[in-house]
């Protein structure tokens, strides 16, 4: 049972391989994720998206933790932080190329600076720690993103 779980937590922590990339791996994630979520049949307000955020996120500090190593508190394979935090700054924007090429950007803006209080939730122990950064990612893209969308809409 235990080899089955931690392929299980292999598997979804490094977004079934995509965390193996050579060139940016985080980037692939969250370009994976976006397209993932862009040509499912889930809307940007329907409780299947709240679902898989939510649930996405609470099943990430599992899967992510499985993934560190004494050497290795935050290893680049762990990438379902990524998946996570792109569908959460999706959250109520129109499902539209312009709108996820937006969120994407956003994103992985807000990912790499990892501006204040951003960068602060990277200390968070464990699978937490790997995840509550993108978490808090993806929901300052949702607001500012969401701001913007109501200005103009």
């Amino acid at each position: 049972m235990t080899t089955v779980l931690s392929r299980a937590g292999w598997a979804m922590g490094t977004g079934m391989g995509i965390g193996l990339a050579p060139l940016a791996p985080a980037t692939v994630a969250s370009l994976a994720a976006v397209l993932l979520y862009g040509f499912s049949p889930l809307d940007e307000d329907s409780i299947g998206f709240f679902l898989l955020c939510g649930l996405g996120f609470l099943a990430g500090i599992w899967a992510c933790q499985t993934l560190i190593t004494e050497a290795d508190h935050d290893p680049k394979r762990a990438v379902w932080d990524e998946f996570a935090g792109m569908w959460i700054t999706c959250l109520f924007l129109p499902k539209t190329f312009l709108w996820l090429a937006a969120a994407f950007i956003v994103f992985r803006v807000l990912d790499i600076l990892k501006p204040w209080p951003i960068r602060r939730f990277e200390g968070l122990p464990g699978g937490l720690g790997i995840m509550a950064d993108d978490l808090a990612a993806g929901g300052v893209g949702a607001v500012g993103l969401n701001v913007v969308y109501g200005v103009f809409n």
